[in-house]
């Protein structure tokens, strides 16, 4: 995928295209396909859309790449999916992989592609590690490594997993027949949960070593370091960044609450979710847990570093127990000796 315009790297890079913005000398887009070929991946079609003839103009056909390279160009915007879709003819009945041509990762693709054909899934999701997910969508995954759902962008009161999507995928070729043809349709808010509202499993793989999304001045220049301190590489994933300060939490939404010290939030987010998933939990504001009788909603609280538990119920005190509880596991699985009071 490569029709990206690259508008908030603009002050930077000018009109570039965003796979066409230089990374130590060489165009993002450029080391995508280099990562591709090492990967045995050596026929690739390429969506286009934002200034497409610099990027056609730079690759050809993409032999003294050491790949074979077809072209897509949009004449409307179509999204993701969409773009992809409009591939299918050279794609065939086989599974597939979607990159981004704006990133960069050093990931075991043929790794992902195994994961994906022993899961029987209708599409593998490449998962990293945010200790500050908020820029991108985070992934809810059960047991056994499959997507339950996904929180798109969340703010810190939402988030209730470290685990965001990458944008890279092995997808199944049933998936793209939910995808309308000629229309725009994107993989992360349409085609997904179309695909698990029709049963379809997506599996998500936390993948080990280096991705990073150049979708800022301030990425692009953390990405140049990382490459010049020879981070790209899959024995040495990008350090996890600490959780920023954001808003203050809601208030408490009555009953009683405890809060739980913690410096990695994203990532106790997502042990408590693991954990609570079939009790039913909801995870589209932070974790909450509903009965006829009481209410329990959990949600990382940055400013304090800390998790906020707060429970209410007809009875009190069964209202305070059941937030000493869900205080006590939270203690547990964030490594505290003892559950916090409140």
């Amino acid at each position: 995928m490569a029709g990206g315009e690259g508008r908030r790297l603009k002050p930077v890079t000018g009109p570039l295209p965003k796979p066409m913005v230089p990374l130590l000398g060489k165009p993002l887009m450029e080391r995508c396909v280099e990562h591709l070929r090492e990967n045995g991946i050596t026929e690739l079609c390429a969506t286009l859309r934002y200034n497409p003839g610099v990027i056609m103009d730079y690759f050809g056909d993409g032999e003294r790449f050491g790949v074979r390279l077809h072209w897509r160009v949009e004449t409307q915007p179509l999204g993701t999916a969409g773009g992809v879709k409009a591939c299918m003819d050279l794609v065939g009945d086989g599974d597939f992989l979607v990159v981004s041509g704006d990133a960069l990762c050093s990931y075991d693709l043929r790794r992902l592609a195994r994961e994906h054909a022993e899961s029987g899934a209708a599409a593998t999701i490449a998962l990293a590690r945010r200790a500050d997910p908020l820029r991108y969508g985070v992934a809810v995954t059960d047991r056994g490594g499959f997507i339950r759902c996904f929180i798109e962008k969340p703010d810190w009161p939402r988030v209730v997993g470290d685990l965001v999507s990458t944008g890279i995928y092995v997808v199944s070729p049933r998936a793209m027949e939910l995808v309308p043809d000629g229309g725009a349709f994107d993989f992360a808010h349409d085609l997904f949960p179309a695909l698990l509202e029709r049963g379809e499993r997506i599996r998500g793989v936390e993948m080990p070593g280096y991705w990073c999304d150049v979708g800022t001045p301030e990425a692009y220049y953390q990405c140049c370091l990382d490459v010049l301190a020879g981070r790209l590489s899959p024995e040495q994933p990008a350090p996890a960044s600490a959780a920023p300060r954001a808003k203050a939490a809601p208030p408490a939404r009555g009953g009683a609450r405890r809060r739980v010290p913690c410096a990695d939030l994203a990532a106790l987010m997502r042990a408590l979710a693991g954990e609570l998933m079939e009790c039913g939990a909801d995870f589209s504001d932070g974790l909450t847990l509903r009965s006829a009788h009481c209410t329990a909603h959990i949600a990382p609280e940055p400013e304090e570093s800390a998790l906020s538990v707060e429970a209410s119920a007809g009875d009190g005190a069964f209202a305070e127990a059941l937030a000493g509880s869900l205080a006590a596991l939270a203690a547990r699985l964030g490594g505290e000796s003892e559950p916090p009071r409140a």
